[in-house]
């Protein structure tokens, strides 16, 4: 293991928190409405350190067109809009009404609900009705994990050079060195298989459940 990997305690997990920029009142009312209306499936909810990143990245790539597979209550969405510039446009995929209801409240409070397109149903059906051609700066893949493959293989070639393609839960708590169940052992695959996908560069990163980042060639 590199010296330069060390892991990370609560109390130093509390400080990387603490030295970045900070959830606003709104990001914090979120995750905290999430935990007491939702709390058997809160931890479906990207983590704090995530959303910021969504939000660095999407301007970084100075993304105008995003896609989000698996929206839950809206955290990633947010964070992503708030990257956007007004006229940007991010197209989000959930089967849930019920937890997508809690994301628009927030959507229409943080005042980007009009960059926001929320689809209810299959999102690999759904992503098959965009256009085919490259045009998409920037997705966000964090649904079921048996389904990862299918809408990396409905996103890639949608995918402008230089876009980026963000992939949450990639380590599934650690059980990918033993999986357990249908998702651990999809997730397995889903990351042996981008690995030889010659279309991008991709780099894994351990942060929160593990991100895989994928730069369209």
């Amino acid at each position: 293991m590199s010296t330069k990997s060390i892991p990370l305690t609560e109390d130093l997990y509390a400080y990387v928190l603490a030295h970045g920029s900070p959830p606003d009142e709104l990001v914090r009312e979120l995750i905290d409405e999430t935990l007491s209306v939702l709390p058997a499936d809160a931890e479906m909810q990207i983590a704090p350190e995530q959303a910021g990143l969504l939000t660095f990245l999407t301007r970084l790539v100075n993304a105008r067109q995003a896609v989000e597979v698996g929206t839950f209550t809206g955290l990633s969405s947010l964070a992503i809009a708030r990257g956007l510039p007004a006229d940007g446009r991010l197209t989000c995929f959930d089967i849930s009404e019920e937890y997508t209801a809690i994301a628009r409240r927030y959507w229409a409070r943080a005042g980007v609900d009009g960059r926001i397109d929320l689809r209810i149903g299959p999102a690999a059906e759904m992503l098959r009705s965009l256009p085919t051609e490259p045009h998409l700066d920037l997705a966000f893949i964090d649904a079921d994990k048996t389904g990862y493959l299918t809408y990396w293989a409905e996103l890639v070639p949608r995918m402008r050079t230089g876009g980026l393609i963000l992939v949450d839960n990639v380590l599934r708590v650690g059980r990918v060195l033993a999986p357990e169940n249908p998702g651990d052992r999809a997730i397995v695959e889903f990351n042996e298989a981008v690995l030889e996908d010659d279309r991008v560069d991709l780099v894994m990163l351990p942060i929160a459940d593990g991100l895989t980042l994928a730069r369209r060639r």
